[in-house]
């Protein structure tokens, strides 16, 4: 797995490398709102938001894949939700929306993992 180069510690930075931890400071934000999503529902809507606003400015980079993980964690986290609330007066709803709520946690946490070592998701371990 090929890690992306950190910017040098020394002189001034690019214009392309600040824009890049521009973008980064931009993903963790997005995790952050997905992880307070648990507490703060509405904060995974904002999330999402901010990735499909600030898409067209990942393309073609490393963190890109970054974005569409966290847009695809909204999607399957809240068809999930739904159901998990549409079925709770059955109570296996209560159970879905365990199970969304660990699988929400995991997504984080791994996305969050490979973006602080900077590493694009989806790639073979």
């Amino acid at each position: 797995m090929q890690r992306v180069p950190e910017a040098p510690a020394s002189g001034e930075r690019s214009l392309a490398e600040e824009r890049e931890r521009s973008l980064r400071n931009l993903a963790a934000l997005v995790y952050g709102l997905q992880a307070a999503s648990l507490v703060v529902g509405v904060t995974l809507f904002a999330g999402v938001i901010v990735n499909y606003l600030k898409r067209a400015d990942v393309a073609g980079t490393w963190l890109e894949s970054h974005f569409r993980w966290q847009i695809r964690t909204f999607w399957w986290t809240l068809l999930w939700g739904v159901l998990g609330l549409a079925s709770a007066l059955l109570l296996v709803g209560f159970v879905i929306l365990i199970a969304a709520a660990g699988w929400l946690v995991y997504r984080v946490a791994r996305g969050w993992t490979e973006l602080n070592d900077r590493l694009p998701m989806y790639t073979a371990k």
